[in-house]
């Protein structure tokens, strides 16, 4: 018997396998500045919506340009993987399917503007599983925050306290907890560094789908 009557789910990183073509995203984009991506640059910005992820990168970098046109570089860069070639975390689509089979109601709450997880869902099959998507783009404040979490949660009619939520990087696991919900942790190479704290935080800590899977 599931203890959660809705599951919301983060998608670079969590639901699919994504973070690589941003590291390739990051290092073209920088390549044409002639700049080089720093450490720890990719995780910093994998939380973050696409605007902040621009504030950050002009304030970073002291790049001339305005937020609003690097997120349209950014996203003529994307959609083409998004649309054609990032595949879904093993399992992921299977678990999906048990949930929907259990009467969960199942949400998105991701970063990704909707010209990305749009495609990427609609190519993965798993589009129409889902009753709600949410994104950083709707919201005042990232994924530190509950924003997100709880505008997902109003969007699928669930309170907050029988939602249950899966993320990959710290920030997305911090605001999951202050919305009042279950965390899920969900490793990913990329968020491997926040491993510990994530686990800290959350209910749970898997490394693949499958271990939820009956």
């Amino acid at each position: 018997m599931l203890d959660f009557k809705a599951a919301i789910f983060d998608l670079d990183g969590t639901l699919i396998d994504s973070m690589g073509v941003w590291e390739d995203i990051d290092i073209d984009f920088l390549a044409k500045r002639h700049l080089f991506v720093p450490e720890g640059y990719i995780s910093e910005i994998s939380a973050k919506s696409f605007k902040e992820a621009a504030e950050y990168t002009i304030a970073l970098f002291g790049l001339k340009e305005r937020a609003e046109d690097i997120i349209e570089e950014w996203n003529r860069m994307a959609i083409d993987e998004y649309s054609h070639h990032v595949p879904l975390k093993p399992y992921a689509k299977e678990y999906l399917l048990f949930l929907k089979g259990q009467g969960i109601k199942l949400g998105v709450a991701t970063a990704l503007p909707k010209v990305l997880y749009e495609p990427v869902l609609k190519n993965n099959g798993i589009y129409t599983l889902f009753d709600a998507f949410a994104s950083t783009d709707e919201v005042v404040h990232w994924k530190g925050s509950p924003d997100i979490y709880l505008l997902a949660a109003k969007k699928l009619g669930v309170p907050s306290c029988d939602c249950v939520a899966f993320e990959d990087v710290l920030a997305g696991i911090q605001g999951i907890v202050l919305a009042s919900m279950q965390a899920y942790g969900v490793y990913d190479k990329y968020s491997s560094h926040e491993q510990v704290q994530i686990q800290e935080l959350s209910k749970r800590y898997i490394h693949s789908f499958a271990e939820v899977l009956p």
